[in-house]
């Protein structure tokens, strides 16, 4: 099978497109063949140095969200069979023909979406509904403001929150506008032509994807008691300074929750914006256009036609 792999860490020059053994499923794992596979900003950090610094040990097969059927289940598998379709987040290894994942990591695809849109929902959405919902506990009618509403993220997170009952400020850029509206958002702000601070107050909730000086603004939107979480961002004693929660999100695996994405998608409350789709032989240029931060929506490979 083709697989992507990198040897050292380094720029794209350590990227490598190789034919590699098919894995086999182990106990409570199943096979996937990969029909598509999201691209997102950890792959060329884990190969620019980050997967050193997480241990990982090298040789290091990148992608780790997928969408595909499954070929092959191991021993103690339930609730899928050869055949499903599903989508999720692996540890590793998903820009490849074929790959392996653990049952409990993925859920069945929702129906109504092929293959390139199921790999560019479950990152993005889960990160959004941990940072949202577990974190920052937001409910039916908080105000909410998204500092980055045109990302990957941004925009799921919008879609959401409004699904949740939520009342949305995105912000953006002016050529983004039309855009982060038409996702739900309920006001808009353009960060270049004002103070985001100066125009949004009281939120009960910000989500922030930007970080730097982003993240320590963002601070003067909330209302005491409000939660600022952050997906970029390192937050210090913040929460005493401004009194506010404040939290960081580590996105993770979860089955229960990517079943409820996949109702919001199937009920057409939920649809991720792939701005680029790219053949597998392409990855570098995909992380390349990934690294670049230019680009509204997900670049997806796509592995199988």
């Amino acid at each position: 099978m083709k697989a992507v792999v990198i040897d050292a860490y380094g720029n794209n020059d350590v990227v490598r497109y190789i034919d590699a053994d098919c894995p086999i499923p182990r106990a409570s794992e199943v096979l996937i063949k990969v029909h598509a596979a999201g691209v997102n900003p950890v792959d060329w950090k884990i190969r620019g140095g980050l997967g050193q610094r997480l241990g990982m040990s090298l040789p290091i097969h990148l992608g780790g969200e997928v969408a595909g059927i499954i070929e092959e289940v191991g021993d103690g598998v339930s609730g899928f069979k050869v055949g499903d379709a599903v989508y999720g987040i692996i540890p590793m290894g998903g820009f490849a023909e074929y790959a392996i994942a653990s049952a409990g990591d993925l859920a069945h695809k929702p129906f109504n979406v092929d293959f390139i849109q199921a790999a560019a929902l479950p990152l993005g959405a889960l990160t959004a509904w941990q940072a949202m919902f577990d974190l920052a506990k937001l409910s039916n009618g908080q105000r909410l403001l998204v500092t980055n509403s045109s990302g990957g993220v941004g925009s799921l997170a919008i879609q959401l929150a409004k699904a949740m009952g939520a009342h949305v400020t995105g912000m953006g850029s002016a050529r983004n506008e039309a855009y982060i509206l038409s996702l739900g958002a309920d006001e808009f702000i353009d960060y270049r032509q004002q103070r985001f601070e100066d125009v949004a107050h009281d939120m009960d909730v910000v989500f922030d994807t930007v970080g730097g000086e982003t993240f320590d603004r963002a601070f003067l939107t909330l209302r005491k008691g409000g939660f600022l979480v952050t997906a970029v961002a390192f937050p210090q004693d913040e929460a005493s300074t401004f009194g506010v929660g404040v939290g960081r999100v580590y996105c993770k695996p979860n089955a229960e929750q990517l079943a409820s994405i996949r109702a919001f998608a199937e009920a057409g409350k939920l649809k991720a914006h792939v701005a680029t789709v790219l053949p597998l032989a392409s990855v570098k240029e995909a992380l390349y256009l990934s690294e670049g931060g230019r680009t509204r929506g997900k670049i997806v490979l796509q592995v199988t036609s």
